[in-house]
């Protein structure tokens, strides 16, 4: 099978794969714009950030519930927990 024909065969599977797989896409650029976002000096797009990072977690967990990745939901719960963890210590008191 030549390069041609592996990368249609590619294509074909991604057209055919059901709504839920296909949510790992928006998850993994949430995941990239998250961390982007982050890693900011501005402390209105690390908030953003962070709520990015929340729903990132949620869309890998529904894709990992879908596709039986048990152990990339249970590293989603930790990072979500870390995430939150890091924002409540950083808060300033009013």
């Amino acid at each position: 099978m030549g390069l041609k024909a592996t990368l249609l065969d590619a294509a074909a599977r991604l057209f055919v794969m059901d709504p839920v797989g296909l949510i790992q896409w928006p998850a993994m650029v949430s995941t990239i714009l998250a961390s982007w976002l982050v890693g900011s000096q501005k402390k209105h797009r690390r908030r953003w950030g962070f709520w990015v990072f929340l729903l990132s977690n949620v869309l890998w967990v529904i894709w990992g519930w879908h596709d039986h990745a048990y152990a990339l939901i249970a590293l989603q719960f930790a990072l979500a927990f870390i995430n939150i963890r890091g924002v409540s210590k950083n808060e300033q008191p009013t």
